[in-house]
């Protein structure tokens, strides 16, 4: 089973949300070779109806404790462009596609993804459904695990 798992952490992304759930986007996934989508929503007002079709599946919900189970068995994922959310794929060697909030004042989600766009594809919501039908993910680059032991050197 292929997995699309997409993450918005704790805030409110509604326009990514609503663009991969609408329809052309869930037969554009499935037409991929996915046949689950995950939506971790946070505090969004844009609330998919689950569904499970013979060859299609929707999960949805707001939180949970860890997102480390629905990142591991995903075949790619898609973010905010939280710090936490794409350090966490990264880590797992997940291919990442980043979407920035574009609402955000002071935004420092673009700032991120720039720093990680070796990794990452895509930036801003109205360019997804074409990157996702253009995307190469059979060789995804590594992104190395973090080193936490190194800090304890500095001071």
């Amino acid at each position: 089973m292929k997995c699309v798992f997409v993450t918005v952490g704790t805030t409110s992304f509604d326009d990514l949300i609503a663009c991969v759930s609408a329809p052309d986007s869930l037969q554009k996934i499935e037409s991929l070779g996915y046949n689950r989508l995950i939506l971790q929503i946070g505090r969004g007002t844009v609330v998919p109806e689950p569904f499970s079709t013979e060859s299609f599946t929707l999960d949805v919900y707001r939180y949970k404790d860890s997102l480390k189970e629905d990142i591991g068995k995903a075949d790619l994922v898609i973010s905010h462009a939280g710090a936490g959310s794409c350090l966490e794929a990264l880590e797992k060697g997940k291919p990442l596609v980043v979407v920035i909030n574009e609402k955000l004042m002071n935004n420092h989600q673009l700032e991120l993804a720039k720093q990680h766009c070796f990794r990452c594809c895509g930036y801003i919501l109205s360019t997804l459904p074409g990157l996702l039908q253009s995307m190469d993910l059979s060789t995804p680059k590594c992104y190395p695990p973090g080193q936490p032991e190194n800090f304890l050197h500095f001071g």
